[in-house]
Parts: C-alpha cells; structure tokens; sequence
C-alpha cells in the first residue's frame, strides 16, 4: 500500500535529494510539505520545495510555511557554504509562483489521512513541536513518526558533540522525543554513511526518465566540495534526509536499537543527544538505527531515481 507522508523539512541539500526520491517514488504519496528555517531560511525553504514539487508537475501537493527561528530566540546561523540557496547552486525562477497554505492545513491533513498517514521531521524540530503543541490529539491519530536528527556515541556535525538538527532546536527536540508515539529517528550513526559518489550522480546525470535529472551533477558537486574539505577522503556526500525517507518503506536498511532519548538543552554540550545505556537501564520505545546496510540503500536509490 502507497504511504503516505506529511514531510516538515527545510531544504537544504539532502531534504532536496529527499523530495526529489519521494516524487519519484510510486511506493510513497507525498500529502504536504511543512518548510521551516534550518538550512536556509523559510523563506528560502518555501520556494526550493516549491519548485521541486513543480519540476514534478504536482502543484496539488500544499505546502505550509512553518517556524522562522527556534524557541530560543537566538541568532539562526544558516549553511550557505553547505547548502547554497538549498538546492547548492540551483536557484527557483525569479518569477516562480506558487501558493502557499496556512499551518492549519496541518490538521486537516491529519483529519484526512488518520491512521494511515506518517509524519517525516527531516529539519529543526520547531515546527512539529509547535504542531504538537496545537494540535495535540490529532498528532496522536498519525500512525508513526519518523525524524532526522542527533548522533549516539558519533562526533557530531555542527559541533563535536551535536548534531545540527537538534542542535538548532534542542528544547523543541526534547518535546518531540517525549511525546511522539511510533518514532523512528535516524542519527549520524546511520545516515553520515549514506554517501552518494560520483558515478552514481553521473549516471542520474544522463538518465533522460528523471525530471531532476538537469540538476543532480551541479547539485552534487556543491554539496561534495564541502564534505572533501570537512571529511578529508571522504568518497562522496552524505545525504542524511534521504535516508529517513527510505527507511520508512524499506526499514532493514538499517538496524536498530531501542531506548527513550534526550537532548541536552544548554551549556557545552547543546543538542548533544544521548540515552541511558548503563547495563541495569531499560530500554525504551523509540527505535533508533544505528548501523546503515550501505549495499541497500545504493540499490533503493538507484531503482527510483534511475527509472528505465
């Protein structure tokens, strides 16, 4: 049965590579996309999700503009040595336009959808936490939830001990991780080995069947810039949102262990996450994959984004 997925995501690079594969995925049914702050601004975000859902010619799908700056109030640092605009070098035509849809549309996917829908976090976590807080039964209707974020015993990305999405947001990740019920989230430990290399691009590059193809290669290449210089050797890029999609469909890509989960909120250690792993604690509910089957994923991502 097609899932189907209300996608809150701030793109970014990756969350573009995540959107790109859901498009194109028959297995998925994207009902909306939620933008936020994150990597680039909202404003930015809106207009890149805007544009990835038009390239498909799925004007249909809403999408809602979310949360502009975390709880905190503090200055958002954004990512353009990273991501770019958030598509890297690709920017949406100036005269693009586009409806967007109020955060009230939230609940009424929900009302729609119930138990079948999945809700994917793959940005900081404000905005579903803002979601939590006004729309709390509803939230409970979903059937699972799936998010991006942390790093288990990893070095992280965004400082040596977090990992950028909860970093960004961590009192509103901490809310998450209380109050989701079926959650999934997959950390770095998973997703910084899920590289994307450059044959793999060139070959999207040329597949004529893919309506993203014209811009995998200029993409890719930003993206890969930054990693050589952050993770010398590295083989390619790793594209960490993908990866949360995926595993929603094909959830042995991945293994995984299972423990409750926090976020530390303040001081050094900001958006460092962590769970009680001493030998007499006990294990806790939500599911968090730590090893990536790499073989897997590379073949799951080449039968959807090289269609024959």
């Amino acid at each position: 049965m097609t899932k189907k997925i209300l996608l809150f995501c701030d793109p970014g690079i990756d969350d573009s590579l995540a959107i790109m594969y859901t498009m194109l995925n028959p297995d998925i049914e994207l009902v909306g996309i939620v933008t936020s702050y994150g990597n680039v601004t909202k404003e930015q975000a809106t207009a890149n999700a805007a544009y990835l859902v038009q390239l498909a010619g799925r004007n249909d799908i809403p999408i809602i503009p979310g949360a502009s700056q975390p709880v905190q109030q503090e200055d958002v640092t954004f990512y353009p040595e990273i991501h770019g605009d958030g598509i890297g070098p690709i920017h949406p035509p100036s005269n693009m336009q586009y409806q967007t849809y109020p955060f009230d549309t939230i609940r009424y996917i929900i009302e729609k959808y119930r138990d079948e829908l999945i809700i994917v976090d793959t940005g900081r976590s404000t905005t579903l936490a803002m979601a939590f807080i006004l729309f709390p039964d509803h939230l409970k209707m979903v059937a699972s939830l799936y998010v991006m974020g942390g790093a288990f015993f990893v070095p992280g990305n965004v400082t040596a001990l977090a990992e950028a999405n909860f970093y960004g947001d961590p009192t509103s990740s901490n809310y998450i991780l209380k109050f989701a019920h079926n959650l999934t989230i997959t950390p770095l430990n998973a997703t910084q080995f899920a590289i994307l290399t450059p044959d793999i691009v060139d070959a999207i590059s040329k597949n004529k069947k893919n309506i993203y193809a014209f811009m995998m290669a200029p993409v890719f290449e930003y993206y890969y810039e930054f990693y050589k210089k952050s993770v010398p050797g590295i083989s390619g890029a790793p594209i960490h949102d993908l990866l949360t999609i995926m595993v929603i469909n094909h959830p042995t890509i991945v293994d995984y262990i299972y423990y409750d989960a926090n976020v530390v909120e303040g001081g050094e250690a900001k958006g460092m996450s962590y769970i009680d792993y001493r030998p007499t604690s006990k294990t806790g509910k939500t599911r968090i994959a730590i090893q990536l089957h790499y073989e897997a994923f590379i073949d799951e991502f080449s039968r959807i984004m090289l269609p024959k």
